[in-house]
């Protein structure tokens, strides 16, 4: 077996125990018996845990990056089709992998100036700025930065796409309704309408 490979499945071996059990069930030991390999082996490929949990978070925005794709592929190609379309592959990979997702955003053993996982997040963001750059002709990175705060903020905190939800006193509103709201503020502004003849 070549290095490359072994690394992969020790890489595969970690989603699968952090799918499954999430942070609790996490360990070099756990990752190398798993992948049926010697517990020796995660030394030889990682910088000891932080260095496996940065690789996977890595990988696991290179599966992030796939899931909006798939949504945005499927859904009609006007500007708020593929904005919405961005955002529930954004949230249902969220809540789908939240094992993963803390991971890639959450978690502090992970290196966050690693080449890898900033180029597979940069991939990861590239989707959601193209979404947004039909509202913002000008540049202007205002809109952008709302939907990313208000997608983001769903997916940490566990409301998902689902239409309302109550948490104590607090009624959540879905976030559909929350992403409309926000597009219809932009197009108040008539440097930031949507440059697309199916708007």
């Amino acid at each position: 077996m070549d290095e490359l490979s072994l690394r992969e499945r020790l890489i595969e071996a970690g989603i699968v125990l952090l799918e499954q059990d999430g942070m609790a069930g996490m360990s070099l030991r756990k990752t190398a018996a798993l992948a049926g390999v010697s517990h020796a082996a995660p030394a030889h490929h990682f910088d000891g845990l932080p260095g496996l949990l940065t690789a996977i978070a890595a990988a696991a925005f290179g599966r992030f990056v796939t899931a909006m794709e798939r949504a945005i592929a499927a859904a009609p190609g006007d500007p708020v089709s593929r904005l919405r379309a961005t955002c529930a592959g954004y949230l249902d990979f969220a809540a789908s992998h939240a094992g993963l997702f803390h991971v890639m955003f959450q978690n502090p053993q992970v290196c966050r100036e690693d080449p890898d996982l900033l180029a597979s997040s940069a991939r990861a963001y590239d989707l959601l700025r193209l979404a947004c750059a039909p509202f913002a002709p000008q540049r202007d990175e205002t809109f952008e930065t709302a939907v990313w705060s208000l997608v983001h903020g769903y997916a940490l905190l566990g409301f998902g796409a689902q239409v309302g939800q109550t948490r104590g006193q607090l009624r959540v509103p879905g976030f559909s309704a929350c992403l409309d709201h926000l597009i219809a503020e932009n197009r108040k502004d008539p440097l930031a309408r949507p440059q697309s003849p199916d708007y």
